[in-house]
């Protein structure tokens, strides 16, 4: 059953539509959170038992998740480890990550604020680097070299000091040398084959072996992820994260301008994640029927068949709408990770009307693979919704401001009344009185 596709074409006419949208609606969300109690006990009882247990904890749940049995002294990837794999890579694969890590920093430097600004009237902003950062590269699937690169190079460009990377022991118990090639290239020597909500919680409160970090981001599954959420939100400690970044999406507007071949070739790079979300929304019955019929020819071909078509039948969608505007709307309201828009002459101003959405991909040429390696932008992207609220990963999440304000004395006097007039209102004649004592003769 899980080789059949069962993904039809809905008439958002028909009665069943809305009911469709909120059943995928629905999917997002459980596929980024948990939905049952007992996931959530278990999460918090594996990070409690890291923030007790520490090291030991560690290599309990990495031995249970991974199957790999490690030492504490094990968990770290030596230099010497990474050097070989650097040696090892293939020279074509190693230009092309060289490419790709000059793409980002040029982006992430052209849209980075982080420089000392003085604004007017005695004020300014000053901009300074989180000193310590903690990277989750997913590897349970597939080595993603592509995610060192657009997480540790957006760190780089801001000037963070230590930068730390973990990722799971899944590849001949250690991680995929293509991964810690790319680390060595980025100069990262702190890299740790240890990964899940143990990673998480080691990296958040810190270990025997592992020092504490500041902020963590980077994609993952949900166990990553929920545990990124929990450790943000713990009462007794400071640890930053950039956003729910857990399985893919991408919602594709489309017109019967589109070539129906890419678009199904877009859904199945998304699909074939596993999980992930693949939607179509267009005002063309023709071309939602063509799509139909290419996915189900190229899930044919694709090594991953099995997984993209339970994820095309769990979390995808091919609806037929009215207008576009109906699109734009719906669209909206999933904000999906990606968003593509392939309505020819008329993509970049629907692009405009886009409010929710980690990333928007413009135009018939420009599938969600420009981005995940190649564009600049970092790939690390809000998911389950998650666009309503947060941004896609870049330079500027690795920096934190301090306002600054300096009065002269004339200045001071200039704004005194307004000021003492403002903390009297509140009550706070303490406050009125820091300004009147500086007035006295």
């Amino acid at each position: 059953m899980n080789d059949i596709l069962h993904l039809n074409i809905i008439d958002s006419n028909g009665a069943d539509s809305t009911n469709k949208l909120e059943e995928i609606k629905r999917a997002l969300l459980d596929a980024a959170c948990f939905k049952s109690n007992d996931d959530k006990n278990k999460l918090a009882e594996i990070c409690n038992d890291v923030f007790q247990n520490k090291d030991n904890a560690v290599a309990k749940y990495t031995e249970k998740f991974d199957g790999v049995k490690l030492t504490p002294e094990q968990f770290c990837i030596s230099i010497e480890d990474l050097k070989k794999a650097h040696s090892e890579i293939d020279k074509s694969l190693l230009a092309s990550i060289r490419k790709s890590i000059s793409n980002v920093r040029k982006y992430q430097e052209e849209i980075f604020i982080g420089k000392n600004k003085i604004c007017s009237n005695g004020t300014g902003i000053k901009y300074t680097p989180i000193e310590r950062v903690g990277i989750c590269v997913p590897g349970a699937s597939t080595p993603l070299p592509s995610t060192v690169i657009m997480t540790v190079v957006p760190a780089q460009v801001a000037g963070v000091k230590e930068i730390v990377v973990v990722s799971p022991p899944r590849y001949k118990g250690s991680i995929h040398p293509i991964i810690l090639a790319t680390c060595y290239e980025l100069k990262i020597n702190e890299v740790y084959r240890i990964g899940g909500a143990q990673a998480v919680a080691a990296l958040a409160r810190g270990t025997n072996t592992i020092k504490k970090v500041l902020k963590i981001v980077g994609p993952g599954n949900k166990w990553v992820q929920m545990a990124k959420r929990q450790i943000f939100c713990h009462a007794d400690n400071f640890v930053g994260i950039d956003s729910i970044a857990g399985p893919s999406e991408v919602l594709i507007i489309a017109d019967d301008s589109a070539n129906p071949t890419w678009i199904a070739a877009d859904m199945l790079s998304q699909a074939e994640h596993a999980p992930g979300s693949a939607i179509l929304f267009t005002t063309s019955q023709s071309l939602a029927e063509k799509v139909r019929e290419q996915l189900e020819i190229q899930r044919q071909r694709l090594n991953r068949k099995k997984e993209a078509t339970e994820c095309l039948n769990n979390y995808g969608g091919i609806f037929v709408f009215g207008s576009i505007e109906k699109c734009i709307d719906w669209a909206d309201t999933l904000a999906p990770e990606h968003l593509q828009i392939q309505c020819g002459d008329k993509s970049r101003k629907i692009a405009e009307k886009i409010n929710n959405a980690g990333a928007i991909f413009i135009g018939n040429y420009t599938p969600v693979a420009t981005g995940d390696y190649w564009a600049g932008p970092s790939h690390t992207l809000p998911t389950g919704m998650g666009a309503w609220i947060f941004s896609a990963l870049t330079s500027n999440d690795f920096i934190k401001s301090t306002s600054i304000i300096e009065y002269n004395k004339d200045m001071l006097v200039k704004s005194a009344e307004d000021i003492i007039r403002l903390a009297e209102a509140e009550g706070l004649d303490g406050h009125a009185k820091s300004v009147k004592i500086r007035l006295e003769k």
